[in-house]
């Protein structure tokens, strides 16, 4: 009875700890535009890559934090969603495109929206219930059966895991915390090195931005895979990991979340329904942006435009939803968490997104063109 009331007050502190890393994100977030799609966008339409180094110093810090602890045994890369020896190839891809496209219509990734949605924006909230809702059906409902029937086939089964780290333990020989804690400094190294090339990866804003989200995703990779873990649960007898819905080490992520966070809000009533790091943090996400927009006066209210402008938000809600899920991820679900572990699986879905952002607004340019 005293270890259950021990292992009940330690998911409360890992939640709390969720949610103030989450209030972190979002208010850093809101306070220095952090957006992947942005990111993309700044690139194609004007050439600027000043956010785009933002986002490559956040996955730099992401690496760095997450291979030194690797390197400590503090955690380790296979008891994450993203490390495990089959590679979904087809539905990465295909997810990565969907969700990339999607991002595009919906005037931002989950991360975005949510960060939106705190500063008043009513369009986000939208994204957000639809996004939330093709979540949930990707991970238990109709489309949950098409994805399993159709691209979960197509894999590749490794003899270890598909992080970096440890597919070079196998073929060296050496340990895979040596390899990590070395290869995390090496890449960190290398990714910084580009974001300090130009004058505008050397701006306050950037660092604020790419430090601060890198730092966050490490602080949730330890309150969840340090903090949060169990080596013997009372009750299972097995090790856990405390208050995460894939009951594997989890860090940021801002698709499937927001479903399992409708799904709680809809069971509320039923007991087995319980909040998870995933839950908090899509509230923390809203909290903190809400408290830095009111700080500095930029929050207000927004609907939409048109009836366009309402069907392209909800068709990309959609993509996001389905292909988030999909891909195992968003552009901060396997852009900054997965890609921290180093994972090839994570490598293919980043790049989807990118293609399939590109293409998006590539189509945005295309149709405007059309129009005029």
């Amino acid at each position: 009875m005293q270890e259950l009331d021990e292992l009940r007050q330690l998911t409360a502190t890992v939640l709390a700890g969720a949610f103030a890393a989450a209030v972190a994100f979002g208010a850093i977030a809101q306070r220095t535009h952090f957006c992947t799609m942005g990111a993309i966008a700044d690139i194609v339409n004007m050439g600027d890559w000043t956010r785009m180094r933002m986002w490559v110093l956040a996955i730099a810090v992401a690496v760095l934090g997450f291979n030194a602890m690797v390197a400590m045994e503090w955690v380790r890369a296979e008891h994450s969603l993203y490390a495990g020896p089959r590679i979904l190839w087809l539905s990465l891809l295909c997810g990565g495109l969907m969700f990339g496209f999607g991002m595009v219509l919906a005037s931002g990734c989950g991360s975005k929206n949510l960060v939106r949605a705190g500063a008043g924006n009513l369009k986000a909230w939208v994204v957000l219930l639809v996004l939330g809702l093709s979540a949930f059906a990707t991970i238990k409902g109709i489309t949950a059966v098409l994805r399993v029937a159709t691209v979960d086939r197509a894999s590749v089964e490794l003899p270890g895991g598909q992080d970096l780290p440890g597919l070079l333990a196998g073929i060296t020989g050496l340990s895979t915390p040596t390899i990590a804690g070395w290869l995390g400094l090496l890449v960190a190294l290398a990714l910084t090195a580009w974001v300090l090339r130009a004058p505008s990866g050397r701006t306050a804003n950037v660092w604020l931005g790419g430090a601060g989200i890198g730092a966050v995703i490490v602080v949730m990779w330890w309150i969840s895979g340090r903090l949060g873990f169990v080596a013997e649960h009372p009750q299972t007898l097995e090790k856990a990991f405390l208050a995460t819905n894939s009951r594997n080490m989890e860090s940021l992520s801002m698709v499937a979340p927001v479903g399992f966070a409708l799904d709680w809000l809809l069971f509320f009533s039923d007991q087995s329904k319980t909040l998870t790091i995933g839950i908090v943090s899509m509230a923390g996400v809203v909290v903190g942006s809400a408290l830095m927009a009111l700080a500095s006066r930029e929050f207000r209210w927004e609907g939409f435009a048109n009836v366009e402008d309402t069907a392209n938000h909800l068709v990309g809600a959609v993509l996001m939803g389905v292909g988030g899920v999909t891909a195992y991820g968003c552009t901060i679900g396997q852009g900054l968490s997965g890609i921290s572990t180093l994972s090839l699986g994570s490598l293919l879905a980043v790049t989807a997104i990118v293609v399939g952002g590109v293409a998006g607004l590539r189509y945005q340019i295309w149709r405007m063109d059309r129009l005029a």
